[in-house]
């Protein structure tokens, strides 16, 4: 495999549209998806001038350029073949579908894999150089944000790995709903700053209790239980170290308050606690009941939205709670369920601004697993969901072929043209 180091230099102001780059950048400074991509707009180039660089790498061999050479001499005619027929049509259509299906998730998870990675990093940072610490995550804050708020809708993506660790996970989990709610809500760019790194750092004081005392547990005893609980004022102090601004702070200090003052530590009601906070304590639930310490106690996405919508006079912020569920769907992605034609599916996808009928995975028994495609619900107005079933519900054969995951986790693409919802279902 070629060596892209190998690949030619080219001042920036000769890039073009169609050029396939290279960014010898960490994934945090630029506002890209990935670092190697094709040029594809006008905009995309204005923002590379921007970034003061003066040459990148380029491939050739990857690139689409069109050029104004000496037109080629006509090629000479080949012997006529036979018209491919529908079914050749259709079995070629389904490549390319399966091909930009492939290459959707990949990219997802390549941009989760790098925000787990530089989260560690901040983590890894507080105790030994705080200031640092804040400064890592004020800038991966804003790197989930420079490729979250774009042009068009983005549709919230459930991926085939978690990040390893059950606390990265939880952490960007918590992080990129909040960060979508909060976009949902029209925040300015700072509000969603302070909101990023204050959902990114709402556990931090976890790092100073015992390991098998910081996740909730109901065998706790009053004495574990106040010690669990003292992560709240812990993660505080490390926040004053880090000299975090009020907003991250707030965040931190209230992602355990409720609606009605039945949280910890300080009881205060809605009224008292920030809008981001709000937003954090919500998803920080949610995320609880999908993701828990014990996987036999895991909920599905959809039980957990029905148990929310159960408490949400007491617990949560109504209008907050609302929005939530529109934006994740009544179905959100991880969710198993029944289709109206009976057969059974795994929804992967839900389009925040359109979340009443998501993109599912189904099982068709003629269709091979490795090349099962994704189905666009709102393309076919005559199928829909039946009903939500817990993955022990199901088929063992659907079982095996949808595989739900142990642990839900989520991020965030763009919902451009794809092909995928022309696919027949």
């Amino acid at each position: 495999m070629k060596d892209r180091a190998s690949d030619p230099l080219i001042d920036v102001g000769q890039l073009k549209v169609g050029m396939f780059i290279h960014l010898d950048l960490g994934w945090m400074s630029h506002p890209f998806p990935l670092s190697s991509f094709k040029l594809s707009t006008e905009e995309q180039l204005q923002v590379l001038r921007r970034l003061g660089l003066k040459q990148v790498r380029w491939s050739p061999g990857k690139s689409d350029l069109q050029t104004d050479a000496v037109p080629m001499p006509a090629p000479v005619a080949a012997p006529q073949s036979n018209e491919p027929t529908p079914e050749q049509l259709a079995l070629e259509a389904h490549r390319r579908a399966l091909a930009a299906q492939r290459e959707a998730l990949v990219l997802c998870e390549k941009q989760y894999n790098e925000a787990a990675t530089a989260f560690r990093q901040v983590m890894e940072l507080v105790p030994r150089d705080p200031r640092d610490a804040k400064d890592q995550s004020l800038a991966l804050a804003n790197a989930l944000l420079d490729k979250m708020l774009v042009e068009g809708d983005l549709n919230i993506r459930l991926l085939n790995e978690g990040a390893g660790d059950r606390n990265t996970a939880h952490a960007l989990n918590v992080s990129i709903i909040s960060l979508l709610l909060g976009r949902a809500f029209g925040l300015g760019r700072e509000e969603m700053v302070d909101l990023g790194v204050g959902a990114l750092l709402h556990d931090i004081g976890k790092i100073e209790l015992p390991a098998r005392l910081r996740n909730r547990d109901d065998s706790f005893s009053v004495a574990e239980l106040q010690t669990y609980q003292q992560h709240v004022i812990k993660g505080v102090a490390l926040a004053q170290t880090m000299s975090l601004p009020p907003g991250p702070m707030l965040v931190i200090a209230q992602h355990h308050e409720n609606a009605d003052g039945s949280g910890f530590p300080q009881r205060i009601n809605v009224d008292k606690m920030s809008a981001a906070a709000r937003i954090v304590a919500l998803v920080n639930r949610f995320d609880g009941l999908c993701n828990p310490l014990l996987p036999s106690k895991a909920m599905t996405p959809h039980e957990a939205l029905s148990l929310m919508f159960a408490q949400g006079r007491n617990r949560f912020d109504a209008t907050m709670l609302n929005a939530f569920i529109r934006m994740m769907g009544v179905y959100p992605p991880g969710s198993t369920v029944q289709l109206t034609d009976d057969r059974y599916a795994l929804v992967v996808a839900v389009n925040s601004s359109r979340p009443l009928k998501p993109r599912v995975m189904v099982h068709d028994v003629k269709v091979a697993k490795e090349e099962a495609l994704i189905v666009n619900l709102e393309e076919h107005p005559d199928l829909g969901i039946r009903r939500s079933l817990k993955p022990t519900q199901l088929p063992r054969a659907s079982l095996d072929y949808l595989s739900p995951r142990t642990r839900v986790a989520y991020f965030f693409e763009s919902s451009g043209p794809a092909p995928l919802g022309e696919i027949a279902a």
